[in-house]
């Protein structure tokens, strides 16, 4: 049975590796279950297959569990291409009308999110030219509004 322990562990090592290689977080858990199993088996080499798969998937979905239950992602890591809020309050210039039955785009002078046009729509009727107000980001899609100084035309 001394055989079973190195091949754990080798079986360990692969999977820390392949989690070394994808940075998943989950090959990891199984690596160090394999580990573990190595250890195991190094102390009880008398143990049968069927006992040592059995502790393996034991191992394997307890630390996984584990994780899974106590991991708490800290903050957003990778928000690329999302919207985080600071695109709201910005103006820029409609340049294709828009209305509540019709998109239309808006340009800004400066880049939003990587894009200086988008596509906008907007609960009101808003012409070509005029100044608009970013209210909120719905997916690939601003809602805008009509600016202070244009609603009094």
């Amino acid at each position: 049975m001394i055989e079973a322990m190195w091949g754990w562990a080798a079986i360990g090592v692969i999977l820390l590796a392949v989690e070394m290689a994808t940075v998943t977080f989950y090959a990891l858990w199984f690596g160090i279950a394999a580990l573990a199993l190595g250890i195991i088996t190094w102390m009880f080499p008398q143990l049968s297959y069927a006992v040592q798969f059995m502790l393996y998937a034991v191992l394997s979905l307890g630390s996984l569990g584990i994780w899974r239950r106590y991991y708490k992602k800290t903050s957003p890591s990778s928000r690329v291409g999302q919207a985080q809020g600071e695109e709201i309050g910005r103006i820029g210039t409609v340049i294709d009308t828009t209305s509540p039955a019709k998109s239309g785009n808006i340009r800004f002078t400066q880049g939003l999110m990587g894009s200086k046009e988008w596509v906008a729509v907007s609960d009101e009727t808003i012409k070509a030219g005029s100044q608009a107000t970013v209210i909120a980001v719905e997916g690939n899609t601003l809602r805008i509004s009509k600016n202070d100084v244009d609603k009094s035309r």
